[in-house]
């Protein structure tokens, strides 16, 4: 489960987008927040379950918050600008009938890696999808939670657009955001989710009431840092525990959180927050006023090891 939204320069009343995401994920997973430098990849990549073609070129380099058991990434922001949060949903299909190929979490990193603009994150992730598909677990397979197999979608950011991307096996849709947009556990993008929605998944009790508080808030603007982190914070919700900072005890908890300006002139910035963020600290991470650290920040403190 994980909540993301974004607020594009109108929506911010500055000229800047702003982007967040928490991650839920199982209670004992840990998360490594990491700078990933540019690099060439001459041979194939060998990502979470499967190897990927290498880059054409370069990679971008990129902070990262990647759960230790995995090579993709939970959320992150590249030096071009570009962040990207995935959101585990359900669909008819049955994903625990595809065998170990892509999963959610690849895609952000591939897409962080290879992308300089959210148009070509959306090209990435897309092209991505139907040249290899999709599946196998998405927590890790000895841990607590067991195997657990999702489709993904995907909002995509930069200074001036964004993008969501619901997927369901390789089929896969993708609408440009307005001004402010929420995604959250299930499928948002109107035909698709008339056409793929799983008839039994009780969005109503565990997703809307997250969705819907995400909704308000970039409602209400001018949105700015102040009440986009507040609102990852809070703890309202329909069944217990089940808020946008999530505490479900031995299901899932919140392990990781990101916030970050994205700006037309390079002067990007990105706050992290390990663990719960009610109670641990985002910090400054990258940006005009730090420098990026190449070393992970320990799970569940609020400062840099």
């Amino acid at each position: 489960m994980c909540d993301c939204l974004v607020a594009l320069p109108p929506a911010t009343g500055r000229p800047f987008t702003l982007f967040a995401k928490n991650s839920d994920r199982p209670p004992d997973e840990q998360q490594r927040v990491e700078w990933n430098a540019p690099r060439r990849d001459r041979e194939p990549v060998r990502v979470t379950h499967i190897e990927v073609g290498p880059s054409s070129c370069d990679t971008i380099g990129c902070l990262i918050s990647r759960p230790d058991w995995c090579w993709g990434a939970e959320h992150g922001i590249n030096e071009a600008g570009v962040a990207i949060g995935n959101e585990a949903i359900y669909t008819r299909l049955d994903p625990r009938t595809a065998s170990p190929r892509l999963i959610g979490m690849d895609f952000v990193r591939l897409g962080l890696e290879r992308a300089e603009s959210a148009g070509e994150a959306v090209e990435v992730i897309t092209g991505l999808l139907e040249y290899y598909g999709q599946g196998g677990s998405g927590h890790d397979p000895h841990g607590s939670t067991g195997p657990k197999a999702y489709w993904s979608s995907f909002l995509v950011a930069d200074p001036t657009e964004a993008w969501v991307v619901e997927t369901s096996g390789t089929a896969w849709a993708a609408e440009q955001v307005g001004e402010a947009r929420a995604i959250s556990n299930r499928t948002t993008i109107p035909a698709f989710d008339a056409a793929h929605r799983h008839p039994e998944q009780p969005v109503e009790r565990f997703v809307d009431p997250r969705l819907d508080a995400s909704k308000a808030v970039l409602a209400d603007r001018q949105v700015t840092y102040g009440s986009i982190a507040a609102h990852l914070r809070s703890h309202e919700c329909v069944e217990a525990g089940w808020s946008v900072c999530m505490h479900v005890d031995g299901v899932e908890v919140t392990t990781g959180s990101m916030i970050a300006e994205l700006h037309a002139d390079g002067a990007h910035r990105a706050w992290m927050s390990s663990g719960s963020p009610c109670t641990n600290e985002y910090v400054e991470l990258y940006g005009s006023r730090t420098t990026v650290s190449p070393t992970p920040m320990r799970p569940g403190s609020s400062t840099v090891a």
